[in-house]
């Protein structure tokens, strides 16, 4: 041990360098036998300054310092200039918020924000270029570029449409452990008909008659009979002619309809409210049809099992008895009990405590079955183009094999798009397995390449257990190819949607310096989720550079607590 904080009370990062650069131990592995280890280091150092320095060397061959320099340029070239106190960048998903609040993304930005994430399977062709003009405005005015990344979505399985639920709008304060309320419900009054900016935090929304929500003040009380039948209030608070927030201390049912009565004795009626989105419950033992037909999904009855339809008919025909069948990112599993050219009856064999529910637009994998559909069958032109004139990357979503990325690079060639960097993302095994043939086809292009990790998909076809492995030798092949790798799918996730993070996720991040870049994904916690993985980084690259254990010199037991 003593030996051990010898070594480590002197910043041994140059040395490390010099002796890896010679084919020598680094010594970041010597903590059990530090005194051995240099003891050999230094016999093997003076017999390479014994030997004759002409000796030959394999023709071609890149080297140490070549290899690191390589790297470092086409990290430059598709994540922008690194920031001066971290190398690893930061990508940030835009919620849709940032098409229209510009403040949000240049508080992004302001945060740490190195790169953005548009991902085309939200919103549209004009909400991503009002993303994009922030970025660029935002990032002008900090004098720093932000490179942009659009995100193809790719031949995704996904649930489809369920029959919408009531409309209703459930206002439910919150309750201490003795049924105190420590914070009321919030809602939203607007003018019927109106598409105006709601703040955020607000809650839900209901439409009112305008003349009835001008005539409102500060603190007056609203009373109103709700679904039930049970008298309750609301309390007005701040906002305008065009939307004022309301509270209530009890919790309501309101519905299309409803009449509302101010203090004044004057009524109006709720508007339409949005239908709640419809929803299927699934437990355990529970069966659920998936189906070619996009007739919208619904609930199990006394006569039926419940049916959700798919959105990728190629699953039909493909799918065996007895193949996994996950959903929701692995939230639920089941196994497929019959299948057939329009239907897929799966047994729910896996669900959360007390069952759960599965919503439209949710994620299905089939790790047990090989589709045949391609990532280049379902390229949008109009996306890509729309990406050529606005990002600098373009994300290839669920890429299996070499014809796909030259699918896309002719795609991009067709939009005058020659030199946009083109990240592949690997979620699926089959993108896995062929990811030597994928970086082969990116790197014969000019344009810059890269890979991401995404997790999320990736651990239900390779199995959770493989996960970690798998993450690994992804970063290790890269490395060999000189590309630089994103770290992605809920990192920080936790705390980005909450406040607080755990303390798995945090060693999560701590991981992801070994990476190029990580990415966060939005919540209303971003910009702390930004602050604190620019602080993880940070802290981790005195420590570690890709496989390699950097010996910074520790502070931790230094005599000298200062340093």
């Amino acid at each position: 041990m003593r030996a051990y904080l010898a070594l480590r009370r002197r910043d041994n990062r140059v040395l490390q360098a010099a002796l890896a650069r010679l084919g020598l131990s680094s010594l970041g592995r010597s903590e059990a036998h530090v005194l051995d280890t240099v003891e050999q280091v230094l016999e093997n150092v003076e017999r390479l300054a014994a030997d004759d320095p002409a000796e030959e060397r394999l023709t071609g061959a890149i080297s140490f310092d070549d290899s690191t320099a390589l790297l470092r340029r086409r990290t430059q070239a598709l994540f922008g200039e690194r920031r001066r106190h971290r190398e690893t960048r930061i990508m940030v998903t835009l919620p849709s918020e940032a098409a229209v609040d510009h403040d949000l993304v240049r508080s992004l930005i302001a945060a740490g924000m190195d790169c953005a994430r548009i991902n085309s399977a939200h919103d549209d062709l004009a909400a991503w270029g009002a993303m994009a003009a922030y970025v660029r405005a935002g990032a002008g005015a900090e004098g720093r570029q932000v490179p942009i990344l659009v995100d193809l979505p790719g031949p995704k399985l996904r649930t489809g449409a369920i029959e919408p639920g009531p409309e209703v709008v459930h206002l439910r304060p919150r309750h201490d452990a003795l049924g105190e309320v420590v914070a009321p419900a919030h809602a939203w009054l607007a003018p019927a008909g109106s598409a105006g900016l709601v703040p955020s935090g607000s809650g839900a929304v209901i439409p009112v008659a305008s003349d009835w929500l001008a005539s409102l003040s500060v603190g007056d009380r609203l009373v109103f009979s709700d679904a039930r039948g049970r008298p309750r209030e609301l309390r007005v608070g701040t906002g305008t002619s065009e939307g004022r927030s309301v509270e209530s201390r009890r919790g309501a049912y309101l519905v299309s309809g409803m009449l509302l009565t101010s203090e004044s004795g004057r009524e109006t009626p709720i508007g339409a409210l949005a239908p709640r989105k419809g929803f299927i419950p699934l437990s355990v033992g529970d069966t659920l049809v998936l189906t070619r037909s996009q007739e919208p999904g619904r609930q199990a009855s006394s006569s039926a099992p419940a049916r959700i339809p798919c959105s990728l008919t190629e699953a039909f025909g493909a799918v065996d008895v007895g193949d996994s069948v996950w959903l929701d990112d692995g939230k639920f599993g089941g196994i497929a009990r019959r299948a057939s050219a329009d239907e897929i009856e799966v047994e729910i064999i896996q669900a959360p405590p007390g069952g759960g529910k599965l919503r439209a637009e949710k994620g299905i994998n089939l790790p047990d079955t090989r589709l045949s559909v391609s990532a280049a069958s379902v390229l949008d032109e109009s996306t890509i183009a729309f990406a050529v004139a606005n990002a600098d990357m373009l994300g290839l979503s669920f890429v299996s094999n070499g014809q796909d990325v030259r699918a896309v690079a002719e795609a991009l060639a067709r939009n005058g798009g020659e030199d946009l960097g083109l990240i592949l993302k690997i979620e699926t095994a089959a993108g896995f397995d062929a990811l030597p043939e994928l970086l082969t086809e990116a790197l014969g292009r000019e344009a810059p390449c890269g890979v991401m990790i995404a997790r999320g998909d990736l651990a239900i076809e390779v199995g959770w257990e493989r996960l970690a492995e798998v993450q690994e030798e992804i970063l290790w092949l890269c490395e060999a190819a000189h590309v630089p790798v994103i770290w992605a799918t809920q990192v920080l996730d936790t705390l980005a949607r909450t406040g607080v993070a755990s303390r798995a996720e945090i060693t999560d991040a701590a991981s992801g310096v070994r990476a190029e870049c990580v990415m966060l994904n939005k919540g209303p916690m971003i910009i702390a989720a930004i602050g604190t993985l620019d602080d993880i980084l940070t802290r981790m690259a005195k420590h570690r550079h890709k496989k390699t254990s950097l010996l910074r010199r520790l502070s931790s037991w230094s005599p000298d607590p200062k340093v």
